[in-house]
This record gives C-alpha cells, sequence and structure tokens, in this order.
C-alpha cells in the first residue's frame, strides 16, 4: 500500500475509531463503522447493544438499516466498510450476502471475528462472493477502546461482575509477523 492509500483509509478508520469513542462515552460497547463509496462516507454508526439491549444491534447493522432506506442493495457492491473490530460472524455474513466490496477494520475478534479471527466467512469458497479484509489499521487505538470499556462496570451485561480492582492495561503485544492475521 502506497503513502497515498495508507492516508485515504486512515482518513476513514479515523471517523470509525470517533464512532467507537462516542460509544465508549455512551456506556455502549465501542464499536464504529462508516461505509464509503467514491470516499463519501454514506452510512455510520456505533454499537447499541447496551442501549437497547439487543445483541444483534451491532454497529454494521445500524449503518446497513441507514444506507438500506435511501439507496438500492446494489450500492453496496461498491462500498467499503471500515470498522474498529473485525466483524463478528453474524455481520460478516450479512456483509457477505450485501455484495460489501471490502472491509477494512482496527482489530482481531479472538472470540467471535468472520474474517479470520475465528472463521473466514469472507472468503469460503463454498459460497459466492468473497471480499477482501484488511485488518490492523489503527489496531492500538481499537483495542484500548476495548480495554477501557472491559475495564468499567456495566450494569447491562447479562451477568454483571465486580471490576473495581480491574485495572486497565496499557501495554500490546505486536502482531507475530509470521501470523495469519499481519
Amino acid at each position: 500500500m502506497d503513502e497515498e492509500e495508507k492516508v485515504y483509509h486512515e482518513r476513514f478508520m479515523r471517523e470509525a475509531i470517533n464512532m467507537a469513542e462516542l460509544a465508549l462515552a455512551s456506556d455502549e460497547t465501542p464499536v464504529g463503522c462508516v461505509f464509503v463509496k467514491d470516499g463519501e462516507i454514506i452510512g455510520r454508526a456505533m454499537n447499541e447493544t447496551n442501549r437497547t439491549l439487543n445483541g444483534t444491534r451491532h454497529c454494521e447493522f445500524i449503518a446497513l438499516s441507514q444506507i438500506l432506506s435511501t439507496h438500492p442493495i446494489s450500492i453496496l457492491r461498491e462500498t467499503d466498510l471500515y470498522v474498529t473490530v473485525e466483524p463478528c460472524v453474524m455481520c460478516a455474513s450479512a456483509l457477505r450476502q450485501y455484495g460489501i466490496r471490502a472491509v477494512y477494520f482496527g482489530c482481531w475478534n479472538d472470540r467471535f471475528g468472520g474474517t479470520g479471527g475465528v472463521l473466514n466467512i469472507h472468503s469460503d469458497p463454498s459460497v459466492d462472493k468473497p471480499y477482501p479484509v484488511y485488518g490492523g489499521i489503527f489496531r492500538e487505538e481499537a483495542i484500548m477502546l476495548l480495554r477501557k470499556f472491559y475495564v468499567q462496570e456495566n450494569e447491562k451485561a447479562p451477568k454483571p461482575t465486580q471490576k473495581k480492582t480491574r485495572e486497565l492495561k496499557t501495554d500490546i503485544l505486536p502482531l507475530d509477523i509470521h501470523s495469519p492475521k499481519s
């Protein structure tokens, strides 16, 4: 990736980070996204799982609803997603069904990731329309937002746990250049 492409992608990932920061400030799981077509943001959202008490209210679904309320579904074939955390299996599957052009994300989702973190929904050869994924853009910022959220009390969690003694870890291990996630 040349410097101009890097700046372009970082611009939109910064917008996704801004949405995640807004989510964190709202006591919401800090995941944010923007959908971009021809250099313009056509949809943006943050997670709303805590506010709605609905585990399916991921930012990707919320932004997709916004987009599809005013655009034909075919627009997604020319649209890229920038999201702070790798799409989960549910979101990765929806993105594939909608025909998203590409996904750029911050950090991997080692528990529920659908684009390489756990499963490879985006490239499964048994399904049509694979899409490329590019991870690690502002990875450290995305990880720190999640850590800031998970170190605090979350009264809306299914089983809230006391976290008063938890400390925010600020060290982040570098990616292993030999791992498939690099």
